[in-house]
């Protein structure tokens, strides 16, 4: 296993020294960091050839379309939903995300009615198969217990449909957990909530209230993972952890879901807070195929002043993820 971690990371030094080579020769091959000056929780999805990249800015649920997935920040500006007014979700829009089922787009994000303790998820469906919209409100996605939830996403497992997201157990805010629950339909909780992953090492425990957030599924192969953010997400040590479903491979049974035992990418001394991330495969590339998107402070003690980050990460032996560390902001990177 150490070998394997040292093998993926070399790639990852590779790939970042051969960035510094190239730059000297032609800028043109490279990118730095952040690629968007702003932003928290991109979440960017492949589809026909194009990246899109859905955000929440300003009270409202935007995509940005591009070519190149290094540009997804400048790309062109698509709304996809202004809340109405004076609803149980018409303000504080955070991390929405785009997803692709049943020939269907459906945006799941966190609302509230400006006040935390209210914070619930709910979702969006496009009218036709186009990931632009437009789109229909359909509304909230909760189980049986309607406690406080955020970062909600969905996890596609042999023909059946599952609801990931970062709840509170009770309705004091004392801790973030993660937990899973089935799903019959894209909009719809059909079953009881089980408890897949608390803070409980000390790199998941810092700042208060405990922190398991950000929940996103990553698979290679039959391996199934979740990357998600622990730590307060406005300190400097906002991370990165990894549970992996193991055993008898049932997600809804707690025991199947195994934790790494350190964070899988955190701080540097030069990069801080990085965290909630997404992914994306470029089948047909001919360099990094795999490239982790995340926010991070934009300096030391920024708090949630965040930017937009991208680099590429590889894989050990046995279908783990080595993210490497955090690239430094202004250094090359090899283009996707």
């Amino acid at each position: 296993m150490v070998r394997q971690n040292v093998h993926g990371f070399l790639l990852i030094v590779l790939f970042l020294v051969s960035a510094n080579v190239m730059a000297e020769n032609d800028n043109a091959l490279t990118f730095t960091n952040p690629i968007a000056a702003r932003g928290q929780d991109p979440w960017v999805v492949q589809h026909d050839g194009l990246f899109y990249y859905c955000y929440s800015a300003g009270g409202k649920i935007g995509i940005r379309v591009s070519d190149r997935l290094e540009k997804i920040g400048d790309g062109e500006e698509h709304i996809a939903w202004r809340p109405p007014e004076d609803k149980p979700y018409s303000k504080e829009i955070w991390a929405p995300e785009l997803h692709h089922i049943d020939s269907r787009w459906y945006i799941y994000f966190a609302a509230d009615d400006g006040k935390n303790h209210n914070h619930r998820m709910y979702v969006l469906q496009s009218e036709a198969d186009d990931p632009l919209g437009p789109y229909v409100f359909v509304g909230k996605v909760s189980d049986d217990t309607n406690k406080w939830a955020i970062d909600g996403t969905v996890l596609q497992l042999n023909g059946k449909l599952y609801f990931i997201w970062s709840g509170w157990p009770g309705d004091v805010n004392v801790v973030q957990n993660l937990y899973i629950a089935p799903m019959s339909d894209p909009a719809t909780i059909s079953g009881k909530r089980a408890l897949i992953s608390e803070p409980t090492h000390d790199w998941e425990r810092i700042g208060d209230p405990k922190v398991n957030e950000g929940p996103e599924v990553l698979t290679r192969g039959d391996k199934v993972h979740i990357i998600y953010s622990a730590s307060g997400s406005w300190t400097d040590d906002y991370c990165l952890g990894r549970i992996t479903l193991t055993g008898n491979d049932d997600p809804m049974d707690p025991a199947s879901w195994v934790k790494h035992d350190q964070p899988v990418f955190k701080r540097t001394a030069h990069v801080f807070g990085p965290g909630h991330a997404s992914f994306v495969h470029l089948e047909n590339a001919t360099g990094p195929k795999d490239w982790i998107i995340y926010h991070a402070a934009q300096h030391q003690g920024a708090g949630w002043k965040r930017d937009v980050r991208l680099q590429p990460f590889t894989w050990d032996a046995h279908d783990n993820p080595l993210f490497g560390e955090p690239v430094k902001p202004g250094m090359p990177i090899v283009l996707p």
